[in-house]
């Protein structure tokens, strides 16, 4: 959360160039269209395609299609950009489109004569398509397609590069036909509002569409959908299909999913609208405090951090008595309770910048949930905090928090504080996890801050530290599926709290205001309006405290205030 723990993920003017770009759709290729890309899921090694500082080579595995495709590596000066020179007719529209997986994966072509347009997604665990088109200039008769990653972060793959459109002369790929029938449809995760699907890709496919009860519900390009507004616990009948331009396949074979009963979240009587502040178990120049010393502003008190320890999944709690003045653990084990006679929560937070909790496995996940309550059971803590900045497996953590929850019973506070790219997309890890523990979860207050300029729910880009920030991606989280109850703002507490990202607490206020009420808004505004919404967050009471309280003593009693 703070510069001594938190990792500022800067995004340089580049990335959001390539953010603002419009995402269209792809066209209907007509009869004569063809393929133009060469070697487009690069069965023939790298022929036709030139890779940026030797970044790219081909695997046989992950293969989206075939028994080949594209893996390129950045470096911390380079994106891993390959490339292809791809003949094509003037004044025509092309369909753009690549199957990608792995790390920060970005789609796009240059001298189109017209608008050079790309698209882009957030790293991922499986076989994602990207689809953008362009039209070409009165001469233009080539242009170049690229697929790059982003700098320093991990190794993207990409297959089944298409560029449909009318014969350029150079295309050598067949025509699409329609896809297969979409194979291992499951339920992935329910609540008492939506269930959550998932299947396998299928070759050549770019789309699916989703049917409830033979009904077409929605249509997406990734192989997972949430299906929300559903009523609590019912059984409804689950379909896909995969699509391309040449048509709609089969429907697959059905299967049954069925919400859970009782309202989403956990969190026992944490208040309607909440304020959650982490208290830091450290000193690193803010106001070192006791439990005992936080404003009573705060309903919820983040403990930062628990530690992993040599078993894996496995985390402990050592107070640093020392650092904080001699502190004692009889001392903070009185003030939090103390604490919870006056009504707060006080729960312990996993993870930080500097966090390498791992949970991978069943064993792993059974470590976590028996020592977080072991440390419950210990400190009196109400619940745990996620905040794994290094990656978060989503099956297996959210075993460990259910496994957590029928220890614990329903008072269990669960709490998350991802960065603002691990919820772009329901189907990020962490956004996942989330979902998969909609009905116990109390809230994700996620971080605007150290992130740089991101995309919204309208797919604008909006730049970090401004009401429709804060608004247009919080949008996301609350279209995505969570609870209005379920989504919190986090932000600094002021300018020392974090490395970029501070906010006037007024500009807090204004996004509470718009996402709650309509009102105070930026050029973005919501399509309804959340008097649900939980609240805010804040790193940390220290900070605060060393800016006189300034956060709290405004945003506290605005919150407490919301309808």
């Amino acid at each position: 959360m703070s510069p001594q723990r938190r990792s500022a993920r800067l995004w340089s003017g580049a990335v959001t160039a390539a953010l603002a770009l419009s995402f269209l759709g792809a066209g209907q290729a007509s009869a004569a269209d063809v393929n133009n890309a060469k070697n487009a899921g690069f069965e023939s090694g790298l022929s036709n395609w030139t890779c940026s500082a030797s970044s790219g080579t081909t695997v046989s595995s992950p293969v989206h299609g075939g028994s080949a495709a594209l893996k390129a590596t950045p470096a911390g000066q380079d994106s891993a950009q390959c490339s292809q020179t791809v003949a094509v007719k003037p004044s025509s529209t092309y369909s753009l489109s690549a199957w990608v997986q792995g790390g920060y994966a970005f789609l796009g072509v240059t001298g189109t004569g017209t608008t050079d347009v790309s698209t882009w997604t957030p790293d991922s665990t499986s076989w994602k398509q990207l689809t953008t088109s362009f039209t070409t200039g009165s001469a233009t008769t080539s242009v170049t397609v690229y697929t790059h990653g982003w700098y320093g972060q991990a190794a993207y793959y990409a297959d089944d590069i298409s560029v449909y459109g009318p014969d350029g002369g150079g295309g050598t790929d067949p025509l699409p036909t329609v896809p297969a029938t979409p194979s291992g449809l499951a339920v992935s995760g329910t609540t008492s509002s939506s269930v959550s699907l998932a299947w396998s890709a299928v070759s050549g496919a770019t789309g699916y569409n989703v049917y409830r009860d033979g009904t077409k519900i929605t249509a997406v390009t990734g192989t997972s959908a949430t299906l929300t507004g559903l009523a609590a616990s019912t059984s409804y009948s689950f379909q896909v299909t995969a699509t391309n331009s040449a048509g709609e396949s089969a429907k697959s074979t059905a299967v049954t999913g069925t919400t859970t009963s009782g309202s989403s979240g956990g969190g026992g009587s944490v208040p309607k609208h909440a304020v959650t502040g982490y208290w830091q178990n450290f000193n690193n120049g803010a106001t070192v405090q006791k439990i005992s010393d936080v404003s009573s502003q705060y309903d919820i008190i983040a403990v930062a951090f628990a530690d992993a320890t040599t078993t894996p999944g496995a985390v402990t709690f050592n107070l640093d008595s020392a650092g904080l003045g001699g502190y004692t653990v009889d001392q903070f084990k009185a003030d939090i309770k103390a604490k919870q006679a006056a009504g707060k929560k006080v729960i312990v937070s996993v993870g930080g910048q500097n966090g390498t909790i791992s949970v991978t496995d069943s064993a792993s996940a059974t470590n976590f949930a028996n020592s977080v309550y072991s440390l419950m059971q210990t400190y009196g803590f109400d619940g745990v905090d996620i905040d794994l900045e290094n990656g978060i497996n989503a099956t297996y953590m959210s075993q460990a928090l259910r496994s957590l929850s029928s220890k614990a019973g329903s008072s269990l506070v669960i709490t998350m504080a991802p960065q603002t790219i691990d919820m772009q997309s329901t189907s990020n890890a962490y956004f996942q996890t989330a979902l998969n523990i909609k009905d116990i979860l109390t809230v994700v207050n996620m971080q605007y801050y150290n992130s740089g300029s991101m995309l919204g729910c309208d797919g604008k880009v909006y730049s970090q530290g401004s009401v429709d920030f804060l608004t247009a991606l919080a949008c996301i989280q609350l279209e995505g599926g969570l609870s209005p109850s379920q989504v919190g703002l986090g932000l600094p507490a002021s300018t020392s709290g974090a490395g970029s990202g501070y906010v006037s607490p007024t500009v807090v206020n204004n996004a509470l205001d718009c996402l709650a009420k309509g009102t105070n808004c930026g050029s973005f505004k919501p399509s309804k309006t959340y008097p649900d919404l939980r609240g805010a967050m804040t790193w940390s009471t220290n900070w605060d405290a060393a800016a006189g309280s300034a956060w709290s003593n405004a945003v506290g009693p605005h919150v407490h205030a919301l309808p």
